[in-house]
């Protein structure tokens, strides 16, 4: 992923940025399970989730070429500037955002943050402006130079107590030889301002030990990379970027999603911490896709099955003239199939995750996929939840189950299925009377079958959740 364009302006001192930032039961198991707690926080941070995540890039509110800020308030374009790339934030297109299912969008200004607090958005905040070191009030570069402490505590002052304040954003894909600068850099203002997120985007295991600073083989490489960035961080949250759609053939679509998944919850594990998975909303060049509506589906569930707490859309604009096309909307900012098809999958994902926040990720089961992917795991041989008939072996299709409960006390079942053309009914096999989670009324029924099975009919690359009836 890349963070928003930045526009070529000249500099910008801080006072005048700042100026413009006046700116969200069950039963005993019998197996012992190793799993992630529900989320918990570094030292001195309160920053909570929430409601899950749904964000993007590139879109309203992160810039666009020719920009610059004027009188602290609203955006000043020259009279011959083209049109910007994206949208600035207004109470229509907060009102867009929030109509499209998303839950958190850019935020530049206090005006900003109005809009997005009155339509039950929150903001994360970009101020992205002038040359370097000046573009990013946020960057490593900011505890430097003696003149910039007192510059970041104002802008911070301006912020941190807005109703609908989330999280400030900063570097993209750094490399482990950065954090120690980032870890300083977030103590620094969570020390401020424990209350609000700062959010920094990770690699996705694709890229090369060498950008990420580490060595060794990809999965060594990249659980060292998690690893100092957790203790040497110290974020609230474990943010990356993982393009799957890759290839035009469905049967050849990228191989490592389930690994990158699979590593970063492993990470989650022993940090406590929750993660977002930043997800494919167009083609991000030759060789790779769009992605449809029942692969966005997919995309989104699979992430919950693994006990991800968020999704962002990459990208939200695409720009044609560029590598990615699709997206959520087109360059005359009319909606794509994929970002209508979004408008139903997004609430479906809050509705399944809050369920889940509160619940420990004991285990995540791939059944019927033929070969596993890397990175996946099978079912046990002996376990309380399972699906009958067997699903037969076929690498295009296949079963996900995501175990989840409490401690050893294993209640709810995430199934997913793998397939993203098809529709499958399967049924759900458990220890005792069930209840199927209706995502869409977000309310819980008795399970279809008898005492101890479930029958449930998912979408393609759709998800259920289950759960041992209380």
């Amino acid at each position: 992923m890349t963070l928003p364009k930045l526009p070529n302006v000249g500099v910008i001192w801080l006072w005048a940025v700042l100026g413009c930032v006046l700116l969200g039961a069950g039963c005993k198991t019998t197996r012992s399970f190793v799993g992630t707690p529900a989320p918990g926080r570094p030292e001195g941070s309160l920053w909570k989730v929430g409601s899950p995540i749904v964000w993007y890039m590139q879109g309203p509110g992160a810039g666009g070429e020719n920009s610059i800020w004027g009188d602290g308030h609203t955006a000043i374009r020259p009279a011959d500037a083209g049109p910007p790339t994206f949208e600035f934030i207004s109470p229509a297109v907060a009102r867009k955002l929030a109509d499209g299912g998303f839950n958190l969008m850019f935020v530049r200004n206090l005006e900003d943050l109005d809009s997005a607090h009155a339509h039950g958005m929150r903001g994360m905040l970009y101020v992205h402006e002038g040359e370097p070191p000046w573009r990013n009030v946020l960057h490593t570069d900011a505890l430097d130079d003696p003149k910039w402490p007192a510059k970041l505590d104002a802008l911070i002052d301006k912020v941190k107590d807005h109703p609908a304040m989330y999280g400030y954003i900063s570097v993209d894909e750094p490399g482990a030889g950065e954090f120690p600068a980032l870890g300083r850099l977030v103590d620094y203002v969570r020390k401020r301002d424990p209350k609000h997120m700062f959010y920094v985007n990770l690699f996705p295991t694709y890229a090369s030990p060498a950008a990420q600073g580490t060595s060794g083989d990809k999965v060594t490489a990249y659980r060292e990379y998690l690893r100092r960035f957790i203790d040497e961080v110290k974020p609230d949250l474990i943010s990356y970027d993982h393009y799957h759609m890759r290839y035009t053939s469905r049967a050849y679509d990228n191989s490592e999603y389930f690994l990158n998944l699979a590593l970063v919850r492993e990470a989650c594990v022993k940090g406590s911490i929750p993660f977002m998975n930043v997800v494919q909303a167009s083609s991000m060049g030759p060789g790779w896709r769009q992605p449809t509506g029942e692969e966005g589906r997919f995309l989104a569930f699979t992430t919950l099955a693994y006990g991800g707490q968020g999704i962002c859309q990459f990208v939200y604009n695409a720009n044609e003239r560029a590598e990615h096309w699709g997206g959520v909307e087109y360059p005359d900012r009319t909606l794509t199939r994929f970002g209508k098809d979004l408008k139903e999958i997004h609430p479906e994902f809050v509705a399944v995750g809050e369920q889940l926040q509160p619940l420990t990720s004991l285990g995540v089961y791939h059944l019927g996929t033929g070969e596993l992917p890397k990175g996946g795991v099978e079912l046990p041989n002996h376990t309380d939840f399972t699906v009958a008939p067997p699903v037969a072996a076929d690498k295009a299709k296949g079963i996900l189950l995501g175990y989840f409960g409490s401690a050893d006390d294993l209640t709810h079942v995430l199934v997913v299925n793998l397939n993203y053309i098809n529709a499958v009914t399967t049924t759900i096999v458990g220890p005792g009377p069930m209840e199927v989670f209706d995502a869409t009324e977000r309310i819980w029924h008795a399970a279809s079958g008898d005492r101890s099975r479930a029958q449930v009919s998912l979408l393609p690359g759709g998800g259920k959740l289950v759960r041992l009836r209380e």
